[in-house]
């Protein structure tokens, strides 16, 4: 238990004191209002997902082919939007346009404006655009290009709010467990979302996919406006037991948001460019398969609609119960067995994209669906891992400024979301096996080269750059805390 303490105080400066404090019991009459926070974040960014992929289900329905028989007793093929494999392709990609644009944006806006307001305002502001997609269908392609667009320019502030929420609201003891909580809700809103939306597109039409998961959104944001608030403090019906805990283990870090930022060390060190490459690698084949899989599935099987959905959803829903696991895997063999930071971070990194590339290349040689979704559930699921490999290796390297780090490599992470899905369009356009080989392909040389890059270039060690102090001196800690923990860190991880 030592060990994770800790590990906590490196990763906020204030963590020291917070040890000295224990977190209230739980009662029937009084659920943390942290956890409940925790609990509506995982709800958003179920929405947040299940807004960005309904139209990947929605397209296969609006473009598919229906019998028609005629006046004249003729028989007929219509598609409600005939657009071509490379229209497809722009328009699942236009969301990424605009989710680019704002990551860095939510997080300068999120501590000026309220993180709480901000993340709700970017989902609320989607659900309406939601509503609104099936009437800007019917007027033309690019209007609906330019509302995706604008989907994306509000959700992108989200997870950036959401941290700066977090720092007001999560004591460093708890921080993984909240966290885990609130980002969980993405994986299974794509999971729900995929059964669900085949389901209604099957039965009720296209356009019922738009209004049930705007609604849904709607709801949710009328329950995050009446019962989150952006602090603590400015929470009436927090109890106070629970307010004083989560004061005296934050003290000044919640409000703290200014930082002397090293840009020039950040930009030009080995191991920060090793995360943003491996989270471009793990995103390539993400929203390759996340805007694509109901087509794939679609264009080389007979199944219907609804059952095309819930297929595409079960990787989805191996990867979130895989990405849960990685974690408490991977302090486990950092606390048990003492295994190196760098060592845990490479294992689950380059051995999840290795993984990856085999099965991603069995898919493409793969000609049933069962051994298909298999194959695809493995390599998704095997995700999880490298979840737990790169996406945490920013807190290792430099903890002070892991966000901003973040904020980086997700931008760059956002680019497979543009570009994948437009050159999925143009191979495809004939829907043959082969335009699919290919892009699995493409997705296993690019996992591939992602492994190499993150095993030579990936460190699990504070760089020099953020060996630094970045709060005020706290008059009631140990002088000697930061440089006994620092010490101790080294000497548990074998740095």
């Amino acid at each position: 238990m030592a060990v994770v303490n800790i590990r906590d105080t490196r990763e906020s400066a204030t963590a020291s004191t917070s040890l000295a404090f224990s977190p209230p019991d739980w009662t029937w009459t009084s659920f943390p209002r942290r956890y409940l926070i925790a609990v509506m974040a995982f709800f958003g960014f179920f929405n947040i997902y299940s807004l960005r992929v309904n139209l990947s289900i929605a397209i296969v329905a609006m473009t598919e082919n229906r019998t028609t028989i005629h006046a004249n007793g003729t028989i007929g093929y219509d598609q409600d939007f005939p657009w071509s494999s490379k229209e497809q392709g722009l328009l699942l990609s236009s969301f990424f346009y605009g989710y680019i644009t704002t990551q860095l944006l939510g997080g300068w806006l999120a501590p000026k404006m309220g993180a709480g307001k901000l993340y709700g305002l970017g989902i609320l502001t989607t659900a309406i655009l939601t509503l609104l997609t099936p009437l800007i269908a019917n007027v033309g392609l690019a209007p609906l290009v330019a509302i995706r667009i604008l989907e994306g320019i509000f959700e992108g502030v989200t997870f950036p709010a959401m941290h700066a929420l977090w720092s007001r609201w999560a004591p460093p003891l708890e921080r993984s467990k909240l966290v885990t909580i609130a980002y969980s809700g993405s994986y299974f809103g794509t999971v729900v979302s995929m059964g669900v939306c085949g389901l209604l597109a099957e039965h009720l039409g296209w356009a019922s996919i738009f209004y049930v998961s705007g609604t849904f959104a709607l709801l949710w944001w009328i329950l995050w406006f009446v019962l989150v608030k952006e602090s603590p403090q400015e929470d009436r019906f927090i109890d106070r037991s629970e307010l004083d805990y989560i004061s005296n283990c934050l003290g000044v870090t919640a409000n703290q948001h200014t930082l002397n930022v090293p840009w020039k060390s950040i930009l030009t060190s080995l191991p920060v460019w090793a995360t943003v490459v491996a989270h471009f690698a793990e995103n390539w084949g993400f929203y390759t398969l996340l805007t694509q899989l109901p087509t794939f599935l679609s264009d080389t099987s007979d199944l219907k609609l609804d059952k095309t959905g819930f297929l595409a959803a079960i990787p989805y829903l191996a990867m979130a119960i895989v990405v849960q696991c990685g974690g408490q895997l991977a302090d486990w063999l950092r606390s048990r067995w003492r295994v190196e930071t760098t060592t845990v971070r490479k294992i689950f990194t380059c051995g999840a994209f290795v993984a990856q590339t085999i099965f991603m290349l069995a898919t493409a040689y793969t000609h049933a669906v069962t051994p298909a979704i298999i194959c695809l559930t493995v390599a998704v699921g095997f995700g999880g891992f490298a979840w737990s490999g790169f996406s945490v290796n920013h807190l290792d390297i430099a903890p002070q400024f892991a966000s901003l780090i973040m904020g980086l490599s997700n931008t760059v992470a956002t680019v497979p979301g543009i570009i994948s899905p437009m050159i999925t369009g143009y191979i495809v356009q004939n829907k043959t096996e082969e335009g699919w080989h290919a892009v699995f392909m493409i997705s296993s040389i690019i996992y591939l080269s992602g492994a190499s890059f993150y095993g030579f270039g990936a460190s699990g060690k504070l760089q020099k750059w953020a060996n630094q102090s970045s709060r005020p001196r706290n008059l009631f800690a140990p002088q000697s805390s930061e440089s006994e923990t620092t010490a101790f860190l080294q000497e548990t991880d074998g740095e």
